[in-house]
């Protein structure tokens, strides 16, 4: 799956274009603003750079010269979008290094066929296609080869996401992690009918076993969306993230493997949830130091859903809103949750 970063000062154009490219099946980053936007590149490596041109601070041909100067990332792939198409302005970003240039207005199928355009004269298409991608934040979906796994059992897509947990287990640690309820003999048949349904639905190859323990094959090497979050998340602990690059990861969040009740995978989620807490907290913190006060909020009630007991965030809460004059506070200030109603 391409991964693409969209700079672009227009919240609608931002909106659009991650739809878009979404919806095509690549991995969209957005950023509002060229220097939030180098702070992610410093731990998201898109395949593409799309940018506008005209914003304020930093225009997208400055960006285009920062990234060029950066020699870890002067060779990506940069594409500028303008709604002033001038001459001047492509003669230049061309001569800065961009690779192609779309004007605005532009149709869904200028800028995917744009997009792919690039990706193949990079040559990332195909490699990214033969890509595995395991995602478990918010779904519960395989992608090899280009395509979504279809699965002959639930149970088997269950052990393939236990195996990229747990590295290496044994047949009975995978059968009383996955049936908890059965007694051993059971549990171990059903550990070996669902090893078979797994092998099935990806390749007997895909799952390789060493005296009697069990791990998804080293060629596999899946892209798993939960490691890429805590690994973030450990930078975001250690200060590294900037507010634009904290508000994308904590919307990366989502409950894991939706519709799976085993222990080890309600584990899981425990430990997810207390991660998407800190980011939240940080993220928080970063908004009420750079004065965006209803970003605060909205973190802090992000956070009040997965924790409502959490005083901290009421009182960050009505603190945010009371800041930008927001009747809520009055809300906040009593504990009553208004959850139904969406902070602008």
């Amino acid at each position: 799956m391409p991964r693409i970063l969209v700079v672009d000062d227009d919240a609608a154009i931002l909106k659009l274009v991650s739809v878009i490219l979404s919806r095509a099946g690549h991995e969209v980053r957005t950023s509002t603003h060229p220097v939030e936007a180098l702070d992610l590149l410093k731990v998201f490596t898109p395949d593409l750079v799309i940018s506008d041109v005209v914003m304020p601070y930093m225009t997208g041909l400055e960006f285009l010269e920062k990234i060029r100067a950066n020699e870890q990332m002067a060779s990506l792939p940069f594409m500028l979008l303008s709604s002033h198409a001038e001459r001047g302005d492509v003669r230049r970003g061309m001569n800065l290094g961009a690779d192609d240039y779309l004007p605005k207005p532009f149709t869904p199928q200028d800028l995917t066929s744009a997009i792919d355009a690039r990706l193949r004269r990079a040559g990332l298409n195909q490699q990214n296609e033969n890509q595995m991608q395991a995602k478990g934040l918010g779904t519960a979906q395989v992608i090899w080869k280009g395509s979504t796994v279809t699965w002959v059992s639930r149970k088997a897509l269950e052990l393939f996401f236990y195996l990229l947990e747990h590295k290496e287990v044994t047949s009975w640690e995978a059968a009383e992690a996955l049936w908890p309820e059965k007694d051993e003999a059971r549990a171990s048949s059903l550990f070996h009918t669902t090893l078979h349904r797994l092998r099935r639905s990806l390749s007997n190859e895909s799952v390789v076993s060493t005296n009697r323990r069990y791990a998804l094959a080293s060629d596999l090497n899946p892209e798993y969306d939960v490691q890429r979050f805590e690994l973030l998340a450990a930078q975001a602990e250690q200060g590294s993230l900037g507010l634009e690059e904290l508000r994308e990861l904590v919307a990366q969040y989502g409950n894991y493997l939706p519709g799976t009740d085993s222990p080890w995978a309600d584990d899981v989620r425990a430990r997810l949830e207390q991660k998407q807490l800190t980011l939240l907290g940080i993220a928080a913190r970063a908004a009420t130091t750079a004065g965006r006060d209803r970003d605060a909020a909205q973190f802090h009630q992000r956070a009040l859903a997965i924790d409502p007991m959490s005083e901290h965030d009421w009182q960050g809460l009505a603190k945010a809103l009371d800041t930008i004059g927001d009747p809520r506070a009055r809300l906040a200030a009593q504990r009553e949750a208004w959850w139904a109603v969406d902070l602008d």
